[in-house]
């Protein structure tokens, strides 16, 4: 009976990646997001997320440090949901109404090592760095493109990051499905922000009892509006 513990062969750490590898091979010709004239397939969706992981892994992002993402409801920041976790690093989405100050205090309070700035949002992020403590690190960024914007302050592009990265990459696995997933922040609104960290574990789980509590139906179509209120609202 002691040989009948927790092991490799019989247990993994629950993760909500674990959805989207499933999505890709059961569903992987079926629509995963429709914006704009683009549409992709699951099996597209997770070979982007493996491509944008390794690129993030490839920048020396190590296991536990957290990556801010700066933009609204685009492709690019669905995809960050699951490839920033799958690089083992800790997703830190922030919500772009919020002035440069506070965005400056999120960045600095959260040490991210990696900031990836929707292109209508470079001036906010760019003035936010400004406010930096002197002689503290400032972390890397990443500008999410769009074909009437372009960057000439932006070394990296997330569609580079893409273009280039690994497909054959192996995402890491948490070594604990208590490994934190998320860092959130609320706005500020009635004193200083309040982070709060949410796990694999906790992810998972929470995306079960929604699916059982909303009656979800095999094979849903959604529009994707409210997922930065509703996290905020959680939070606070």
């Amino acid at each position: 009976m002691e040989e009948l513990k927790p092991s490799s062969p019989n247990s993994s750490p629950l993760t909500p990646i674990g959805f989207l590898e499933r999505a890709a091979t059961v569903y992987a010709d079926c629509p995963s997001i429709v914006y704009n004239s683009a549409t992709y397939s699951w099996s597209e969706t997770y070979l982007r997320c493996l491509k944008v992981a390794s690129s993030i892994v490839s920048l020396g992002i190590k296991r536990g440090q957290v990556v801010s993402v700066v933009a609204p409801n685009v492709p690019a920041m669905y995809e960050l949901h699951f490839a920033i976790p799958m690089a083992s690093a800790v997703l830190n989405t922030i919500n772009l109404r919020l002035d440069a100050r506070t965005i400056s205090i999120l960045l600095h309070h959260a040490e991210s090592k990696l900031v990836f700035v929707d292109c209508q949002s470079e001036s906010l992020v760019v003035e936010a760095l400004s406010l930096f403590p002197p002689n503290s690190q400032r972390p890397l960024l990443v500008f999410i493109t769009d074909d009437e914007f372009e960057s000439p302050s932006f070394n990296m592009t997330y569609e580079g990051m893409v273009r280039d990265g690994d497909s054959n990459f192996n995402w890491v696995r948490p070594e604990s499905e208590f490994d934190p997933l998320t860092l959130n922040y609320t706005s500020g609104t009635t004193s200083s922000p309040k982070g709060v960290v949410h796990s694999h574990r906790g992810a998972f789980i929470m995306s079960m009892d929604s699916l059982l509590e909303w009656s979800v139906p095999k094979q849903p179509v959604y529009l994707w509006t409210l997922l930065r209120q509703v996290l905020e609202a959680i939070n606070t």
